[in-house]
């Protein structure tokens, strides 16, 4: 049996996760709005989830082991570096939970491990 991989996790998401969240929120929000879910981020406690969880409330499709970012968080993972946690945003008028930052920091983690629970700060 494979040894289980232990994925390591930093107290808070790292202070550029959020303008990175910003950038990408902006895309789906006016500026106004997107910066309002930020600050709401910033202020957020921590939670735990499951990536598997995470993934079907994002609808979003699980990216591969080939693409770019994942295999550099893979790695990151297999060298014992710890990971930011993500931060997610509940879309109520869509009733869905979008990843404001850390989608491919999710597929890493997926990857080794579907019921892995993830640190992560929503709003």
């Amino acid at each position: 049996m494979a040894r289980k991989i232990e994925i390591k996790w930093l107290r808070e998401p790292a202070e550029h996760d959020y303008p990175a969240a910003k950038s990408y929120l902006r895309l789906l929000y006016d500026e106004r709005t997107a910066a309002g879910h930020v600050e709401k981020l910033q202020r957020a406690r921590m939670s735990k989830f499951k990536a598997k969880d995470i993934f079907r409330a994002s609808r979003l499709p699980l990216l591969g082991i080939s693409n770019y970012h994942v295999k550099k968080d893979r790695r990151k993972i297999k060298s014992g570096e710890s990971l930011s946690p993500l931060l997610l945003i509940r879309d109520d008028k869509n009733c869905n939970v979008v990843i404001a930052d850390g989608y491919h920091r999710l597929c890493a983690v997926y990857s080794f491990d579907e019921d892995a629970v993830i640190p992560c700060k929503i709003a």
